[in-house]
């Protein structure tokens, strides 16, 4: 493993030698050979990445496994690379190496950051503007399950859903990563939370978290919704879009909004049997939003949908992503909040985190561990 050229060796090599020696080691990356199952993932050993001019290279403790790895392995996802790529959405690493004219991190420092692609990796190279400082003594699991689950959550109920305390909520995919983050946020918040799962662990999960489980496999969503609270709910959170969008209006009160997020009906109804090639198409689906939300304007009720996409209000609102996540950082030192770590498996074992995640069913996040080694701990 390579270590930074900055901090003090304490080694048994001459200064000189073990540099050399940390130039020439290698580290372990993932990569997507070709768009499809898991059985694309490879892992190569090669040369560690030197930071350029304006960039800092960071080693990562914990990356996250998520849906849009698996979809843009598939090649459906609008933030698909070219083959081959890295994938992994979000990262909290430690500051290893500074690029030319850097200043405002340290070697050591813990950071963290979503590149979209890039973080299955021991060693990643980043603009510093990218990075966002990571309070000392959280553990690298959670925190970084609050860079795109968490995140999402806070954005899609105080930027897009703009809740207030006492209000209702209903949570599609209630006990997955982005769902529990949900209802955890949505206690935060003083919200009346009621959850979908279709399992009695996920049920179990739910409850837990303080909100009212709804079996979507035994039970029709929308009527359960009404029987329960009358009028129906003030938000729903759904991540299923298509024309699901619609069905889950049929859940608000009037004047209430539909969250939409994720495509992942929409966008598997494109996989690669439809021919796509796995290119970016970031405005897929925008057509079908567009009409959802003349829609709601429309029609009787002011029932709005309303879309989300965090790496687009990323790239609209890069200061938001900053403060929502330092504010999620503050969330989790004071307890407020307890990321759920479904697993947690050593970076060479990709492979088989994405087969458990694709099938279904669990319960918080998947993550993905880097581990120093000998010579690196020596040397630090």
């Amino acid at each position: 493993m390579c270590a930074t050229s900055t901090r003090k060796c304490r080694c048994f090599l001459a200064p000189t030698l073990c540099e050399d020696i940390l130039r020439s080691m290698k580290h372990t990356r993932i990569i997507v050979t070709h768009y499809g199952g898991p059985d694309a993932l490879q892992v190569i050993e090669e040369e560690c990445p030197e930071p350029k001019a304006g960039e800092v290279r960071v080693r990562v403790q914990a990356a996250g496994v998520a849906m849009p790895d698996i979809m843009a392995r598939e090649g459906i996802h609008p933030e698909t690379p070219s083959v081959p790529y890295t994938p992994g959405w979000d990262l909290v690493g430690t500051v290893d190496r500074l690029g030319q004219g850097v200043s405002g991190f340290e070697p050591g420092q813990i950071v963290a950051a979503m590149p979209i692609h890039g973080a299955y990796a021991e060693f990643i190279c980043l603009p510093k503007n990218k990075l966002v400082p990571v309070p000392p003594g959280l553990d690298a699991a959670e925190a970084v399950s609050l860079i795109l689950n968490y995140i999402t959550a806070y954005q899609m109920l105080h930027r897009s859903a703009k809740v207030k305390p006492g209000q209702r909520a209903l949570v599609y995919g209630a006990s997955g990563g982005v769902g529990t983050a949900l209802l955890q946020l949505g206690r935060v918040a003083g919200l009346e939370m009621y959850g979908t799962c279709s399992s009695s662990r996920g049920a179990s999960a739910v409850s837990e978290l303080g909100a009212t489980p709804i079996d979507y496999k035994q039970q029709d969503v929308v009527t359960e919704i009404h029987r329960l609270t009358q009028e129906g709910v003030d938000v729903v959170f759904d991540p299923i879009s298509g024309a699901h969008l619609w069905n889950s209006r049929q859940a608000l009160r009037p004047g209430g909004k539909v969250v939409g997020y994720g495509n992942t009906t929409t966008l598997r109804g494109e996989g690669l049997g439809a021919g796509r090639t796995g290119r970016r198409n970031r405005l897929h689906g925008l057509s079908n939003y567009a009409l959802y939300i003349a829609g709601g304007w429309l029609l009787p009720g002011r029932k709005r949908v309303v879309p989300y996409s965090i790496q687009t209000l990323m790239r609209l609102k890069p200061e938001w992503f900053r403060q929502d996540l330092t504010a999620l950082f503050d969330f989790l030192q004071q307890k407020k909040i307890k990321p759920i770590v479904a697993q947690r498996f050593p970076l060479a074992e990709a492979r088989q985190a994405q087969e458990l995640l694709g099938k279904g069913g669990v319960v918080g996040k998947i993550v993905l561990v880097c581990k120093k080694s000998p010579l690196e701990s020596e040397i630090a």
